[in-house]
């Protein structure tokens, strides 16, 4: 079994694509993995939302994996986002994945169709099964999947796949998140995924932040954290306000293509997104670095 736990900063890696958003941007994407890998955060998580995971093919999500494990090297832990709208399709992503070297998978509720609680647990336990030496982490955000992991789905998939470790929670609510954390399964953690709540999530018990906005800023959430760590709580304070100045330039994560644009910001290549996810202006660019050089986080 992996050694891997749910610690600290983990970006959910953009998927640079080239123009028209027809192929992954290698290139930009490994320079990209490298950048985050030396701003110090704990681990990545590619093809998630914020990597376009569903909107890329099976083969893309299995070669994006390859090519970030080919630049940490085992340095950095790698989390492989295996959720699909299908039970088969997630089987052979976690699959690949435990093959390729990832450290852990996430799986998210399938999506679309309504799916009831009994067939949930079916399907979370079947991936979780295929992979039973990595730790896999059940990933709810209902906003997106249109289905709910609810506290006693948890319970009912970790008593037959013992490999499920924890939860990433993106349902935007502190309570729901602390329903999570209050389960009470030993070596059980959680991730919170609203960049809003991590100062208060680290507060009731969440052990790692899943930051969309970490693409760009990762520095930001990393300090937040060592401070937290250090028991500075002020200055972590101040850090979850300079987060939240972050999350309000790029729109809390409701445009990846501005996400791409923050990355640009520092230099990098953000690439395209892939249709029918819209770029993002000119203007809406410039209205966003406005509030960023004002709190000192672009030159």
């Amino acid at each position: 079994m992996s050694s891997f736990r749910l610690r600290g900063v983990i970006p959910p890696v953009v998927t640079p694509l080239t123009e028209g958003g027809i192929h992954v941007d290698v290139d930009a994407l490994q320079a990209h993995v490298a950048w985050l890998c030396s701003q110090g955060v704990h681990a990545l998580m590619p093809c998630g939302t914020t990597g376009e995971g569903p909107l890329l093919t099976t083969q893309e999500r299995i070669d994006v994996l390859r090519w970030v494990l080919e630049v940490v090297r085992g340095r950095t832990p790698v989390i492989a986002h295996v959720g699909a709208i299908t039970t088969a399709e997630s089987v052979a992503l976690a699959e690949a994945a435990a093959t390729g070297g990832a450290d852990a998978v996430s799986i998210v509720a399938p999506y679309y169709f309504r799916i009831p609680d009994e067939a949930l647990v079916q399907h979370f336990v079947a991936v979780s099964q295929a992979v039973v030496d990595l730790p896999a982490y059940l990933y709810n955000i209902p906003q997106c999947a249109g289905n709910v992991l609810t506290p006693s789905i948890v319970e009912q998939v970790v008593a037959q796949a013992p490999n499920v470790r924890g939860v990433k929670d993106s349902a935007g609510d502190l309570n729901i998140l602390r329903q999570f954390i209050d389960v009470g399964i030993p070596d059980f953690h959680v991730a919170c995924g609203a960049d809003p709540l991590v100062f208060e999530a680290l507060g009731i018990g969440a052990t790692a932040s899943i930051s969309g906005n970490a693409n760009a800023f990762p520095e930001v959430v990393v300090e937040l954290f060592r401070r937290y760590w250090a028991g500075d709580l002020a200055g972590a304070k101040r850090q979850q306000d300079l987060l939240d100045v972050v999350r309000n330039a790029l729109r809390n994560g409701q445009s990846i293509s501005l996400i791409k644009r923050g990355i640009e910001m520092r230099g990098l290549r953000g690439g395209c997104v892939r249709p029918p996810l819209p770029e993002v202006s000119a203007a809406e660019v410039e209205a966003a670095r406005r509030p960023l050089v004002d709190a000192g986080l672009l030159g």
